[in-house]
């Protein structure tokens, strides 16, 4: 365990007092935005009328994320380093854009909001007000890529920012309440995955104030030994700075982000010069203050500074309690803004000269606007990888390894001279069984520990992310996409559900960046589901579950994209296009099984533009020009296999009966286009289902999903959806579908309730099917496999 004050003390006592400067200006404007709407600096004696009529936002945290702004200004101007700032306590959001408005950034953004005393007041009274920003570190405030709302992921964005940026280092600040969450548990181990030859460094600056909205925290009330231990057991090498005077707490934050700092550059410098150390440790950085430091002390005879009482607003009674408003006044005056702002408002000189020059300031940083960074992705021609297809469902291919295959190239033609690149996939150990192997052929598994002779594809140059993590996966990935990258989320289907908030959260976040001229485009966050309900019956009922797709279906339709391509070269058509997109979260859905093969790539292509399409050499309507009797759908690998079955059971027993097969790759297309922007028009919507006709429906998901996508469609009541319905166990392949009642049989009963004509021989038909599900039930549990001719059943 090291102390701060074992280091040389680099603050000389004028930069000192100009930096504290700074730091009480922040303080200001800080509080200053919860409270105030008027007066906002102090030039009358302070009234109700001057107060927000809405007391929101959090002080409690703010003066430290502000001390540690202030002292990486001064050690980003010392050394011209770049820098990225990740604010793990989101409702640290006043203290961000005040210190963004002292650095000048926030005005270059947002020039209504100028550098004078209209514009502190246009500061004030857009905070956490209708129309304004919100009260958390988010989307509009400069400098950031990681919203703070929902605590856990300030980590996992951080590495995610390093890997590939080998001049980046990101200050990670870590609240004690946030420390308590899984998933930053869990990013503690990026030791284990950071190469410092090519990729950037994550300095963390685990920040305890002893308390969260209500009470203490876990590392709050830890002994300093213990904490040591524990970070150290994960790698790290942390420094501790602690107290509550200001001059001693920035001089000790000064030295410990110094001595950080020299040692990131040494390790660094070691492991480019190819003399990395294996005993290395990656600095850290503990910081004790008090929970609302430099706010009021007590207030009704109760402690308030340094308690849990500090969180949000301190003062709450000030529009109703002279007292509270007298010490509101006395505390704002206690920072002198008659000090800090001259006679037009503007920040006085001498303090906004204390910022970086240009991007080297933390809210103008290339870094937290990644599309600044983002090159296009060379891709190549997906022809190269086409499966192909002579007939339509007569050969089975593992639909995934055309996708693993496309990656590994990706991965070549995107790899830099010093080993990095600018895409990655991402997977919780599950790449080989993702059948996502090819890319082990130009790259390895990331890994920093000692391997042994008995490991598979594990190199510290490796560049396959795996951690038995969903969490850390998709943050990873999230924190590379937003500082500039390209990558690929692959996951059980399941599992994906573990970071469901996470992928909404994202989506929120580019839901509002899009709407913000200063950011540009990043690349999509793209997520591949494998491992699907449907085939993981020998895994059993707690590996079947296809709930993100519900996650997905109502987020913002211009961000949220859900494909299921039904064979190898849809999902290459489709992973074209999602490699390609900007700001959007891509659900791709297929398992990695061997499947029967339909379209030919360029059918793929049309199809996946269109969204659906018929089949035609699937259905019996032949040419009259009459609407069909019935309408078969599959929307999904499986589904479209048991449609595609019932379609041959109807064409043998009653061919004369007008069968339509359709198929739907873009789930959204089924959404009305007013809707999303890829719903199909109403006329094309009649064109593929008619206007009055029944339609069975085969589906991956919960039926209830496609319900609620058909809702305004004409007669929606006629869709009669057949999908996962929470049957499950460890059983077979086809037993799944029977359990769910999306059997080829069930389907075909199902359409013969349904259709317009009741065919002759239906009632046989009928009778067989039922014989053929008893049939099923029996030689499963018999022979413990499916029936020969459902195991090799091929498009006839």
């Amino acid at each position: 365990m090291t102390t701060a004050r074992t280091a040389d003390q680099t603050y000389d006592d004028a930069d000192l007092s100009a930096d504290l400067r700074w730091w009480d200006a922040a303080n200001y404007l800080t509080a200053a935005q919860i409270y105030l709407q008027d007066n906002v600096l102090l030039r009358q004696p302070l009234t109700v009328d001057h107060i927000k009529p809405r007391l929101l936002g959090h002080w409690g945290t703010g003066p430290g994320l502000s001390a540690i702004y202030t002292v990486l200004n001064r050690v980003i101007r010392e050394t011209d380093s770049h820098w990225l700032y990740i604010t793990g306590p989101g409702h640290g959001g006043p203290a961000l854009v005040a210190n963004t408005y002292l650095e000048g950034t926030y005005t270059e953004f947002y020039p209504q909001v100028g550098r004078d005393e209209r514009g502190v007041r246009r500061l004030c009274r857009q905070f956490s007000t209708p129309g304004g920003i919100p009260s958390h570190v988010s989307v509009p405030t400069p400098g950031s890529i990681h919203e703070g709302g929902e605590l856990g992921y300030a980590l996992a964005h951080a590495a995610g920012a390093a890997f590939d940026h080998p001049d980046l280092v990101v200050a990670c600040v870590i609240g004690d309440g946030e420390a308590e969450t899984g998933p930053l548990a869990g990013s503690w181990k990026l030791p284990a995955f950071l190469n410092a030859e090519r990729d950037g460094a994550v300095l963390p600056i685990l920040h305890l104030n002893d308390a969260k909205i209500a009470g203490p925290t876990v590392f709050g009330r830890s002994p300093d030994a213990d904490i040591a231990d524990f970070l150290g057991g994960q790698g790290w090498s942390p420094v501790f700075v602690e107290g509550d005077d200001p001059r001693e707490v920035f001089s000790d934050l000064k030295a410990a982000i110094d001595h950080s700092h020299s040692t990131i550059r040494e390790i660094r410098a070691a492991a480019r010069a190819g003399e990395p150390s294996k005993a290395t440790r990656w600095p850290a950085i503990v910081l004790r203050t008090p929970k609302g430091w430099t706010g009021p002390h007590e207030v009704d005879g109760q402690r308030i500074e340094g308690t849990h009482r500090a969180h949000q607003v301190p003062l709450s009674g000030v529009r109703d309690n002279p007292e509270h408003l007298r010490q509101l006044e006395n505390w704002l005056r206690s920072y002198r803004p008659d000090e800090l702002f001259d006679d037009a408002g503007a920040v006085v000189t001498e303090i906004a000269a204390l910022a970086p020059d240009g991007d080297l300031r933390l809210g103008a940083t290339p870094y937290a606007n990644g599309g600044r960074l983002l090159a296009p992705l060379k891709l190549p021609p997906i022809a190269r990888y086409a499966v192909d297809v002579d007939k339509p469902g007569a050969t089975t291919h593992p639909t995934t390894t055309v996708l693993g295959e496309y990656m590994r190239d990706i991965y070549t033609a995107n790899t830099t001279d010093d080993g990095g690149g600018t895409f990655r996939l991402f997977c919780p150990d599950e790449t080989a069984s993702n059948k996502l192997d090819a890319v082990f052929d130009v790259t390895d598994r990331c890994w920093q520990l000692p391997t042994n002779e008995f490991d598979d594809e594990l190199a510290s140059s490796g560049r396959v992310m795996e951690v038995l993590s969903e969490h850390l996966c998709q943050g990873w990935l999230e924190g590379y996409l937003l500082t500039g990258r390209h990558g690929l989320f692959a996951s059980y289907e399941a599992f994906a559900m573990i970071s469901a908030s996470m992928l909404v959260q994202h989506t929120k976040w580019l839901q509002h960046a899009v709407q913000l001229s200063w950011r540009e485009p990043v690349a999509s966050l793209n997520i591949l589901l494998t491992s699907t309900c449907w085939r993981n019956d020998h895994n059993g009922f707690s590996h079947q579950g296809p709930g993100l797709i519900d996650a997905v279906m109502p987020l913002a339709s211009d961000v949220a994209r859900i494909w299921l391509p039904p064979d190898s070269n849809s999902l290459l058509s489709i992973a074209e296009h999602c490699f390609g997109s900007r700001d959007h979260v891509n659900l791709i859905v297929v398992d990695k099984q061997p499947h029967l093969q339909y379209l030919s790539l360029a059918e793929a292509n049309e199809q996946a533009a269109a969204g659906a399409s018929i089949w035609e050499w699937a259905g019996t309507e032949g040419d009259s020009g009459d609407d069909p009797d019935i309408v078969l759908v599959g929307a999904g690998d499986v589904p479209t296999q048991e449609i595609l079955a019932a379609a041959q059971l109807l064409r043998e027993w009653v061919p004369y009966l007008r069968v339509r097969v359709v198929n739907v790759m873009d789930l959204m297309a089924l959404l009305p286009h007013a809707d999303h922007p890829h719903g199909m028009a109403d006329d094309d919507f009649v064109d593929l289902f008619t206007e009055d006709g029944h339609v069975v429906v085969a589906f991956h998901g919960y039926p209830r999903a496609v319900h609620q996508l058909l809702h305004g469609r004409p007669d929606a009541d006629r869709f009669h959806v057949r999908g996962f319905t929470e049957q499950g166990t460890t059983t077979t392949p086809f037993d799944m579908v029977v359990l769910n009642k999306m059997s080829r049989y069930h389907l075909v009963l199902e359409a013969l309730r349904r259709a317009r004509r009741v065919p002759e021989r239906s009632d046989e038909l009928a009778d067989h099917c039922r014989s053929r599900l008893a049939l099923h039930h029996d030689y499963v549990r018999e022979h413990f496999e499916d029936l020969p001719d459902i195991q090799d059943w091929t498009w006839a």
